[in-house]
């Protein structure tokens, strides 16, 4: 499974122990770590966006201010494959995040790392379910329309 990470620069200690860890378990985690000096970071991260079917975005302060991690997220949202896989991690005390986050179990890094990362991974894991009924009457970009025809 290849997982985007997702977070904002002052994040960064906390993305790298997390990539690491979840590198440990078998994971490709893709971070802008990964972009080589002089190639196009928006592009680099456009690509690995297009090749990942999951996502773990770090809240934090820093992270709510971030056009890029607002970006990544509705990127998200929008996408079938990150359905159920969209998995947000507290990072540090923060309120300032998209309210649709809110509906999501968010996933506390603050205390128990061991515990946490072991949440992360049974939902990295956890099989894709797919409603092909109400994917077909939701009226959404015609994209996902295609994916939901070949579900049937």
């Amino acid at each position: 499974m290849r997982v985007f990470l997702n977070y904002a620069d002052p994040d960064r200690e906390v993305a790298r122990e997390i990539r690491g860890r979840l590198a440990a378990e078998g994971f490709a985690v893709w971070m802008d770590e990964d972009v080589l000096p002089g190639q196009n970071l928006a592009l680099a991260a456009g690509r690995a966006l297009e090749r990942s079917n999951a996502m773990v975005v770090l809240l934090s302060p820093a992270s709510g201010k971030s056009i890029a991690v607002r970006r990544g997220i509705e990127y998200a949202l929008t996408q079938i494959r990150f359905r159920n896989r969209l998995i947000p991690v507290k990072a540090r005390p923060t309120r300032g995040f998209p309210w649709i986050l809110r509906m999501l179990t968010i996933v506390d890094w603050q205390g128990d790392t061991q515990g946490a990362l072991l949440e992360i991974v049974n939902r990295l894991l956890k099989p894709l379910k797919l409603n092909p009924d109400l994917l077909l009457s939701a009226n959404w970009a015609g994209g996902l329309r295609k994916c939901a025809r070949g579900a049937r």
